[in-house]
């Protein structure tokens, strides 16, 4: 069975900077393109950013460009999200999620197989 367990949420002020990480663990962590997706309160989960198995390729949301960066650590098992020029429109409760299908990295919600309990993040005005 493959755990997500994500960290490095918290309150910052806007124009700050989070780091979060997820450590995944149970099956090769290099077989999974690796997510990051965010939810506020009434919306709709939506991606904010994708990488590759071996960190190759990335994607990011519209809103998110330029501001914030995924990486990962096969060494590791842990992917990071790197959050700069935080908005308050950034808060949000942040998942992390693992796609087996051994395709692109994709936008798409359903196909991520596994998924993390998630970090709040708050950005403050």
């Amino acid at each position: 069975q493959v755990q997500l367990v994500e960290s490095g949420g918290g309150l910052v002020q806007a124009g700050g900077s989070l780091r979060l990480s997820c450590a995944v663990s149970g099956r090769t962590f290099s077989m999974y393109n690796m997510g990051w997706f965010r939810q506020a309160p009434g919306k709709e989960r939506e991606f904010v950013a994708a990488v590759s198995r071996f960190g190759l390729n990335t994607n990011y949301g519209d809103s998110v460009k330029g501001r914030f960066t995924i990486s990962r650590d096969n060494a590791k098992n842990t992917v990071f999200l790197q959050m700069n020029s935080l908005k308050p429109e950034d808060t949000a409760v942040y998942f992390c999620a693992a796609d087996s299908s051994m395709r692109p990295i994709t936008t798409t919600r359903e196909r991520y197989d596994y998924w993390g309990q998630g970090t709040q993040v708050t950005v403050s005005s």
